[in-house]
């Protein structure tokens, strides 16, 4: 009995859920360093437009950048629930990404995930790797590997 308790435990990712607009994201918590109340972001000059400036986080400066503006969704709109989520990813180091608000912890297992297909010419949805049913809702999940890297599209 142990043995399966431990097998389904391998078989499960917790992800953060944050919203952004009316949509459910999921962000794998292995990632997830600290979630902070939104601050004062200081702007730097000649970055992209998605790149919103640095914070000084306990003397440490960290980019941060808007997921929304990266997934070509409208601009941020600062309220009590914003939040900044500091993440650390093996590739690219410590990066704040700004959120309309971060609502719960769930634990899904690999059949509760479908994995996506995508239309190449739609550029926020290559950065998901799938979609997970939790609670009759649907939550996509993030790939911040591929949300950093640098392509750009015109």
């Amino acid at each position: 009995m142990d043995e399966l308790k431990v097998l389904n435990e391998l078989d499960t990712t917790q992800y953060i859920v944050i919203r952004l607009g009316d949509e459910q994201y999921g962000v794998d918590i292995k990632y997830i360093d600290s979630i902070l109340r939104m601050q004062r972001i200081t702007r730097v000059p000649k970055v992209a437009p998605h790149l919103k400036g640095v914070i000084n986080l306990r003397g440490e400066v960290i980019p941060v950048m808007s997921i929304r503006l990266k997934m070509n969704l409208p601009e941020d709109v600062e309220t009590r629930a914003t939040r900044i989520i500091i993440l650390k990813l093996e590739q690219y180091g410590t990066i704040g990404i700004i959120v309309d608000e971060v609502q719960e912890v769930v634990t899904l297992s690999q059949d509760m995930i479908e994995k996506v297909s995508y239309d190449p010419k739609d550029d926020s949805a290559h950065y998901i790797n799938g979609v997970g049913k939790y609670n009759d809702e649907l939550i996509s999940l993030l790939d911040f590997n591929l949300v950093m890297q640098e392509k750009e599209t015109v």
